[in-house]
């Protein structure tokens, strides 16, 4: 256990920081997960107002650093194909 003052403080906000990033990463998995439910289940309105929401929370990740920039940008690029794949076979 840490020992030093600054130790111990350090040690604090590394808690409370890892708390934060846990609950921002769940909430983009979550987020994900609403998406390609509402994507499977054909419904092209909720599709495209869970991946609004999705690709908030991605981005709002990446502008805090819990996640890097480019693996926000990648996550939403797939999710994005994956909602115009889908409206593609919903027309044909």
């Amino acid at each position: 256990m840490a020992t030093h003052k600054s130790a111990k403080k350090r040690a604090r906000q590394d808690l409370k920081r890892r708390e934060r990033n846990r609950d921002a990463k769940s909430a983009v998995r979550t987020a994900i997960k609403k998406f390609r439910l509402a994507s499977a289940s054909g419904d092209a309105h909720q599709a495209e107002a869970t991946l609004r929401s999705a690709e908030s929370q991605i981005r709002r990740a990446a502008s805090k650093g819990v996640i890097p920039r480019t693996t926000a940008s990648r996550q939403v690029a797939r999710l994005s194909m994956q909602k115009n794949r889908d409206a593609a076979s919903a027309t044909s």
